[in-house]
């Protein structure tokens, strides 16, 4: 008689607040699809404080044999932790680590952050835009890029002042600097927030700028959004945790090829024309035509 085969023990962490933030709220739905389609009981540790994020790495990893790390922030926490658990496997969603049990998990949001920017490029009538964000972490690194390479693209003479607040999930802090962003001339502003978003959507409303949002389609919920940069990473977990269980646990890239994760959704009142000119640019670049740059040399901007 063959024993029943035993489950995997399976782990998330997710760096923030439950509630908080709708990059968060992407992966747990993520791991809600994977737990349902594979008949998993995932455990789940949220953590707020990045001085304990390897510490709480280390202690799912004592009792799992998966662990995700959620975002970029997870990357030196794993970094740290994989090493002591060499029979434990580490996933990390928007990571670019590697390591012999550790692999990464992205969704591109550089190249929908990419079509943002030149979006924004087009649309704009004055010759200033923002970008916000919170922690300098790499993915949040490479968003930023994308978007001044897509403004670039679009409209060359443009200014971008583009910061990181340090905090991705303080509302009052993203409002303050959403408003000095306005007061410094930008006319929309790209977020790549989480709890903290609620704070520059408030600002600017206030202010008069349009918002572009990201990792899921803010055009549905306020119409102060001109466009969101859709990267779904809840689909990262889903990914990592079949990679894991078909004994294939190579890291994944997924962009604009796959639509239903990563693409520019666009506010009701974008005009036609604009419509067409970013289909065609995400079409260029699947196709390698323009290149989506994940570095930024420009200059940094702060209140």
């Amino acid at each position: 008689m063959t024993a029943p085969r035993v489950a995997p023990r399976v782990a998330a962490v997710f760096f923030g607040r439950p509630g908080a933030g709708s990059f968060n709220a992407a992966g747990v739905q993520g791991l809600a699809r994977a737990a349902g389609a594979h008949g998993l009981t995932p455990e789940v540790a949220w953590e707020a404080d990045p001085a304990r994020r390897a510490a709480t790495v280390a202690a799912l990893a004592a009792r799992a044999d998966l662990v995700i790390a959620h975002g970029g922030q997870g990357e030196a926490g794993v970094a740290q932790a994989a090493p002591a658990f060499p029979r434990v496997a580490f996933a990390v969603t928007q990571g670019r680590i590697t390591g012999s049990n550790i692999a990464c998990f992205e969704v591109l949001q550089e190249q929908s952050a990419f079509l943002a920017g030149a979006l924004a490029g087009w649309w704009m009538k004055g010759e200033v835009a923002a970008h916000l964000s919170g922690e300098r972490v790499p993915p949040g690194l490479r968003g930023r890029a994308g978007f001044a390479a897509g403004l670039r693209f679009a409209r060359p003479s443009a200014r971008l002042l583009t910061g990181f607040c340090g905090d991705q999930h303080d509302p009052a802090l993203a409002r303050a600097w959403t408003m000095a962003q306005a007061k410094a001339g930008a006319e929309l502003q790209f977020a790549m927030l989480d709890g903290g978003r609620p704070g520059a959507i408030a600002a600017c409303r206030d202010a008069g700028l349009r918002a572009i949002g990201n990792v899921r389609d803010w055009t549905l919920e306020d119409p102060v959004f001109l466009a969101s940069a859709i990267a779904d990473n809840g689909v990262t977990i889903e990914a990592a945790i079949s990679a894991f269980l078909d004994g294939r646990f190579e890291g994944q890239r997924i962009g604009l090829e796959a639509p239903q994760a990563v693409r520019l959704a666009l506010a009701r009142d974008v005009a036609p024309e604009l419509t067409a000119r970013v289909t065609a640019l995400a079409k260029d670049v699947l196709a390698g035509v323009v290149e989506v740059p994940e570095t930024y040399e420009g200059a940094e901007w702060a209140p």
